[in-house]
């Protein structure tokens, strides 16, 4: 039934890439595809992998309509026990909608995460920007499948130009969970609300030719609160908490 599912989403988004394509020149249409190898998989605070990671993307926006497909290879991941290393074992498709009213962009999007090692699981999102110093954006996610919570993201971006066409980007963010269970547990075992983890993340983006861009990326990501530490030493692959990581990004825009 996992396949089944996941398979019927691939295809709409395929379906939404074709319509993209047939209409491009009666509406703005614009896609990329895109690849980071990461010396680790970092969702929300919590460690999901012990090894290196690639992660593939294509998206693409067609008006206000935007797709996307993501997935993970976890190089440490175990196929079979005992019986070689690495797999794909996260893909999640996003759906979304935006629109800019002067200078707020809102979003409302869906989200689906399919999962070799555990149960999928669902969100809706809507997400709140405003055009001004450090870009101030509040993210509201609600599971309303495995999690049956909610989750929150409140954060600032700032880009530098430091040579030609060459940008230094600097963000921050900070989480707060609402009873979410995907998030974890406390310490009696229990959802609870509270505030979770923080990021502090640094990127270069260097188009090295034409519609192709690298970009490094270094991030920090830490716990707010006892609950979140308690929540993420037993979800991270490691127990790790405190957690620095980075890796490279390559994209294709067209």
């Amino acid at each position: 039934m996992k396949g089944l599912r996941t398979l019927s989403l691939a295809v709409i988004l395929t379906l939404l890439v074709s319509a993209g394509s047939l209409y491009a020149g009666e509406t703005k249409t614009s896609g990329y595809a895109s690849v980071d190898v990461m010396s680790n998989y970092v969702w929300r605070g919590q460690k999901l992998s012990n090894s290196w990671v690639i992660q593939p993307s294509v998206g693409i926006t067609y008006g206000v309509f935007g797709a996307n497909i993501w997935a993970n290879y976890d190089s440490d991941a175990k196929i079979d026990e005992g019986d070689g290393h690495g797999e794909f074992n996260e893909t999640d498709i996003t759906l979304n909608y935006s629109r800019s009213i002067d200078k707020i962009t809102l979003t409302a999007g869906y989200i689906y995460y399919a999962l070799n090692n555990a149960n999928d699981t669902q969100e809706l999102y809507l997400s709140a920007g405003y055009d001004t110093l450090l870009s101030p954006t509040l993210t509201v996610y609600y599971d309303y499948d495995e999690g049956n919570g909610a989750f929150l993201i409140a954060s600032i971006s700032h880009s530098f130009e430091v040579s030609k066409d060459i940008a230094l980007n600097l963000g921050a963010s900070a989480s707060y969970n609402i009873n979410n269970k995907v998030m974890g547990f406390d310490k009696d075992g229990k959802d609870f609300s509270n505030f979770y983890n923080a990021e502090i993340s640094s990127s270069l983006n260097i188009p090295v030719y034409k519609a192709i861009t690298v970009t490094p990326k270094v991030a920090y990501s830490f716990p707010l609160s006892n609950d979140a530490k308690e929540a993420i030493k037993k979800i991270s692959d490691d127990g790790d908490r405190d957690i620095f990581y980075g890796g490279i990004n390559l994209t294709l825009s067209f």
